[in-house]
């Protein structure tokens, strides 16, 4: 008998202000160590006080913020120890989700991942606009994996590292570089290529592993 697997709803409200307020953290648009309230982030967002209270929380469970309820709602500071801990997890869980995708992938998931592999080819990225094709390429991959749980455990630990990442990046050639290896992992998924597609998730992870290295070290 087959498990009936959960479905995702329709974007709510809630999700608009969870993505708006991760843009801002990932981006550097709040300082780390910065305590802000739920009345700010209404402000910048647009969007009610029920929706971005439960985003605030969602985030939280996610250590993207810290909930002080005396104080307010700290962003905490990127630490290199934290990100090498994900780091640990990533390195056995991306494997796992790019050969997933590469057994269950539909043609229309195959066909996305090629043409966002095409962009990571061909576009000129800045940091900004390239972060994001980071968070479009690990959702494509997630839901080409049709495991929901997979997703659950991998989306915070993708949103933590992508946030390191960025706030350390400082040179133009760390876009390309990770262009380049989040383009292998999607054209090897668009080939079905089970063994290309571990090793690209595996070289992605010691990038990364490697990168953090560089930070502790100055």
């Amino acid at each position: 008998m087959n498990r009936p697997t959960r479905t995702r709803s329709r974007t709510t409200l809630t999700d608009m202000a969870y993505t708006s307020i991760e843009h801002m953290i990932i981006h550097g648009e709040i300082e780390p160590l910065t305590f802000v309230s739920e009345a700010d982030f209404m402000e910048w967002t647009g969007l009610g006080r029920t929706p971005v209270r439960e985003a605030v929380h969602r985030l939280a469970r996610e250590r993207m913020v810290e909930i002080h309820p005396s104080r307010g709602i700290l962003v905490p500071q990127v630490s290199v120890e934290a990100e090498l801990r994900i780091l640990e997890m990533r390195r056995v869980l991306d494997p796992l989700a790019v050969q997933l995708a590469c057994e269950r992938s539909s043609i229309e998931e195959r066909d996305d991942m090629g043409q966002l592999a095409e962009r990571l080819k061909t576009e000129e990225f800045t940091l900004d606009t390239y972060s994001e094709t980071v968070r479009q390429t690990h959702g494509l991959i997630l839901k080409a994996s049709h495991n929901d749980y997979l997703q659950d455990a991998m989306v915070p630990l993708q949103n933590l590292s992508r946030r390191f990442w960025t706030a350390h990046v400082v040179d133009d050639s760390e876009v390309r570089t990770g262009a380049k290896l989040h383009r292998d992992m999607l054209t090897a998924i668009t080939e079905q290529d089970l063994t290309g597609g571990e090793q690209a998730a595996r070289q992605l992870n010691e990038y990364l592993v490697h990168f953090a290295q560089r930070i502790v070290s100055g």
